[in-house]
């Protein structure tokens, strides 16, 4: 029997290669022989470049890079490979997979796909709460990813939004890719804008951009809806929890809607009240403006990158789970969209969440194993998450056979 695990991260608490592991180390225990296929799940956001290269045999590799307020940083993307690690036992998978980081590799690959997460670079918990400004914040250095990722041979590169400090549009992004912007009196403005500087842009020259941007396939995964300006946008939505002021939301908005006319103006790209273009600041729609990227949901992203569909259809079992099973769960979240497909491809689907909440969507699933009951709290069950997944995952699985 083949079992397919597809679980998210346990935030706070293990990451979704973890979470395989230990389900893998339960079952393990049972002595049936079963086969686990480790396909860590993500859905653009934190955690996604170490799920997918987990999942498909890539590599981490690393790039120095500017943060949101310009400061010199190493951060880190993945190239993606073309397998899946098989999970025979648990002795060897806790070996290779314990505590450990993933190995980096400075090799180049021909043709293959990378991974960037936004927040590497111009995420939020890289600034001090004291000097969180996103009139200030830059994307500039997730462009500087995008071109490490095609210095290391990538043609197609999925970049995750989300946790972004920034509200800048993606025009610091823009910038490390080679788009340069004018004033009024047509000098060029300083590298790394921030969302303050939006308003100043008289001009663009898209002439020195980068050539293999036009050439590569750019998708973004992105969640949300919000458009770029407006009660719904990227400032009024996400800026305050960014630092902003109501005074700053007001002239975050502004820019962007200027930023977004002068786009229209000059690359006939209308992305002010395009869906999701709000996202991380902006940064959506300006990586559709000036990379041509395109935009789609996280889940779908991940899944066709894996190859999960064709992974899952061979499996006669599949456990997923996530820290916490709730209402939300079922518009969109990872857990509910693996179910979602097990579902097409009937195929059995376990969840084995941190904790599930009354008002979960336990009918998704054949069934839900979670870690926090009567006995368990809370607290216990992130301090000993690994300990109470290898007993939850052997549970389900003997409840499985039991019910067959």
């Amino acid at each position: 029997m083949r079992i397919t695990l597809a679980p998210d991260s346990f935030k706070g608490s293990l990451t979704a290669l973890q979470v395989c592991a230990a389900a893998s180390e339960g079952i393990a225990q049972l002595g049936l022989g079963v086969e686990c296929i480790a396909v860590p799940m993500a859905d653009g956001g934190e955690g996604t470049v170490e799920a997918m290269v987990a999942a498909t045999g890539g590599r981490i590799m690393s790039a120095d890079v500017f943060d949101p307020l310009g400061r010199p940083i190493r951060a880190h993307f993945g190239l993606l490979g073309r397998t899946s690690p098989h999970l025979p036992g648990a002795i060897g998978l806790a070996a290779a997979m314990a505590e450990s980081d993933l190995p980096s590799s400075g090799e180049a690959c021909q043709d293959c796909t990378a991974v960037v997460e936004m927040a590497a670079a111009a995420g939020l918990s890289l600034v001090p709460p004291d000097k969180r400004n996103p009139l200030r914040a830059t994307t500039f250095g997730v462009g500087q990813m995008i071109l490490a990722a095609m210095d290391s041979g990538a043609q197609r590169i999925i970049v995750g939004l989300g946790g972004s400090a920034t509200v800048d549009g993606g025009a610091g992004c823009a910038q490390a890719i080679g788009v340069v912007f004018h004033r009024s009196g047509g000098q060029p403005m300083l590298t790394g804008l921030g969302g303050g500087g939006l308003i100043e842009i008289a001009d663009l020259d898209i002439s020195g951009l980068d050539p293999r941007i036009g050439q590569a396939d750019i998708r973004v995964a992105c969640d949300v809806t919000n458009p770029m300006t407006g009660p719904e946008g990227a400032a009024a939505v996400y800026g305050p929890q960014k630092g902003a002021t109501a005074e700053m939301v007001a002239q975050l908005d502004a820019g962007l809607a200027h930023f977004a006319a002068l786009i229209r103006r000059k690359l006939g790209v209308d992305i002010e009240s395009l869906s999701g273009a709000g996202a991380a600041g902006g940064l959506g729609g300006g990586l559709v403006a000036f990379a041509g990227a395109k935009l789609q949901r996280g889940f779908d992203i991940v899944a066709s990158a894996v190859g999960f569909h064709r992974r899952l259809g061979s499996a006669g079992l599949c456990i997923t789970g996530e820290g916490r099973l709730d209402a939300q769960t079922r518009y969109g979240k990872t857990t509910m969209a693996v179910a979602r497909l097990a579902g097409e491809l009937a195929v059995p689907c376990i969840c084995i969440p941190g904790q599930a909440t009354p008002d979960a969507p336990v009918d998704a699933f054949a069934s839900v194993q979670p870690l926090v009951t009567g006995e368990i709290t809370p607290r216990e069950a992130m301090r000993h998450a690994r300990q109470f997944l290898r007993r939850r995952a052997a549970e389900a699985m003997r409840e499985f056979l039991g019910g067959k």
